[in-house]
């Protein structure tokens, strides 16, 4: 597709290919007035990600497994008509997705490593929590009968 301001870069060298994207528009409801209802503004991007070639396989199969749940048949769709242009529309779901595939490819965390409370650190606890109870307890009104 000429003249869009892509690549849009996935991560690293690693970008949305333009050769692998399919692109539906339809009318948008919202704001446009009259003109919302002659032009087809809103966009509905797909990306075929069970067969695509352009990613590494294992960030594929990353993909494949955290975005699951938005997936028909392999195909990753994201629509955008928050825009009154086609052009930003198209824009806005190209980034959109980009960040989608960015998110779902990013490596998992590093496992935390659990570490030891250092002992003055409990100590310290428990020394302010017996300095609160004396307080409290140097409050209480025993003795006034």
């Amino acid at each position: 597709m000429e003249g869009m301001s892509g690549p849009y870069v996935i991560r690293g060298s690693v970008a949305l290919p333009e050769a692998e994207l399919g692109w539906r528009f339809s009318r948008s409801s919202g704001p446009g007035g009259q003109h919302v209802n002659t032009s087809d503004s809103r966009v509905e991007l797909s990306f075929d990600l069970a067969r695509t070639e352009s990613l590494p396989e294992v960030w594929k199969e990353r993909a494949l497994r955290n975005l699951a749940g938005r997936l028909v048949d392999g195909v990753l769709t994201v629509r955008a008509s928050e825009h009154r242009s086609q052009w930003r529309n198209r824009e806005a779901a190209a980034v959109r997705m980009a960040a989608l595939l960015a998110e779902a490819t990013a490596p998992p965390p590093r496992p935390r490593r659990p570490t030891r409370i250092p002992r003055g650190v409990n100590e310290r606890r428990l020394r302010e929590k017996k300095q609160r109870s004396q307080t409290k307890r140097e409050r209480s009104g025993r003795d006034w009968g």
